[in-house]
Parts: structure tokens; C-alpha cells; sequence
């Protein structure tokens, strides 16, 4: 998992409330046991039509994600952060994230930031009128800017060190390598090792 500090970027707005997490990856789509590859799949269905927002190449090259209310929604399938990752995004900003979707973000370093509703709309409106405009996503200040926008997200200071560090739930163990080494060595050889 690479370190976040700072993500700046232009942002693709789907601008729709209640997006669930097989909307965000078909079930079709899961057969891959590696979690990797499920980008192209990324809102399958709604990539179908030719106006979806995904389909709009002044979107493209989009580095945060900008979504209605309740994003990440149904189930707790993992995969859905995976694909949107996997699209390129470093960052999720909507007004409200499902539980489990926001904790699969932060395993695998996709930033979820929840910002107030009319803070979304401001970027949303923003985004749609110039596909260009810049927004940074700081997690290090805890802000998110744009132009005539600044506004400040909150997250809990244990999920915003391991992603300043980068540490996933493996480099949170091996932190510990010393410690789970010397205690191993005290084991008797008997007990099972695995």
C-alpha cells in the first residue's frame, strides 16, 4: 500500500445517491482471485450508455472519485473498492460512505473522505461545468480544495496514520516482526507452526 499525504487531481462526478456496491462491480465480474484487473469492469452496466459520465473523455485520466449520498451501499464485497482503485482513483468524496465500503477503502488505500452534502454539490457543480477544475484531497491537513472551496473532513487518527504510512493490515503486523519472532522462539517445538 503506497503512503497518502496529498491527492490532486481532476475528479469524475457521479452524481447519484444510493450507488450500490454491485452497480460499482457486477457479481459477474468476481471471478478473479487477484486483486487486480477489475477496473475495466468499473460501473459495467452503466457503461453501457454511451452518456454515462465514465464515458466522457474530459473525465478521463480522473484521480478522485465525486458520488451522491450512501455511496458503496449493499453488500460488503470487497471488489468494489478493488475496481475503483484499479480505475486509477486515489480517492472516494461523497456526502456519506456505507460502513463497510469506507473500511475496504482504507485497506487497500482509497482515500474515502465524507464531506457535507452542499460541499459535494459545490464540487460536483464545479466538476460538470469545467471537467478540468483541480481538486486536492490533503489528508494530512484533513481538507479538501478547490477553487472557492476549502473544507475540512474528519477521520479517525489511527486509519489516517496507517495511510500516511501506508500500512496495510500485513505491514501493521510486520511492524511487530521482532516481538512475533522472539515469541515464536519461545515455543515449544511441538506445538503446530502453522
Amino acid at each position: 500500500m503506497e503512503p497518502i499525504r496529498v491527492i490532486e487531481g481532476t475528479a469524475l462526478p457521479v452524481d447519484r445517491s444510493d450507488v450500490d456496491t454491485d452497480q460499482i462491480i457486477p457479481a459477474e465480474h468476481l471471478k478473479r482471485i487477484e486483486r487486480t484487473g477489475f477496473g475495466p469492469f468499473l460501473f459495467a452496466e452503466w457503461r453501457k450508455d454511451p452518456s454515462f459520465v465514465l464515458n466522457d473523455p474530459r473525465y478521463a485520466g480522473a484521480t478522485i472519485l465525486l458520488a451522491g449520498p450512501n455511496f458503496g451501499c449493499g453488500s460488503s464485497r470487497e471488489h468494489a473498492p478493488w475496481a475503483i482503485e484499479d480505475a486509477g482513483f486515489r480517492a472516494v468524496v461523497a456526502p456519506s460512505l456505507a460502513d463497510i465500503f469506507r473500511n475496504n477503502c482504507t485497506k487497500i488505500g482509497l482515500l474515502p473522505v465524507e464531506l457535507p452534502a452542499e460541499a459535494v454539490r459545490a464540487l460536483m457543480d464545479a466538476v460538470l461545468k469545467d471537467p478540468s477544475t483541480r481538486i486536492v484531497v490533503d489528508l494530512e491537513a484533513k481538507q479538501v480544495r478547490a477553487p472557492g472551496l476549502e473544507v475540512s473532513f474528519a477521520i479517525d487518527d489511527f486509519t489516517r496514520r496507517r495511510l500516511l504510512e501506508g500500512l496495510d493490515d500485513i505491514g501493521l503486523t510486520l511492524r511487530h516482526e521482532a516481538e512475533i519472532t522472539a515469541y515464536e522462539a519461545t515455543r515449544a517445538s511441538w506445538l503446530p507452526t502453522a
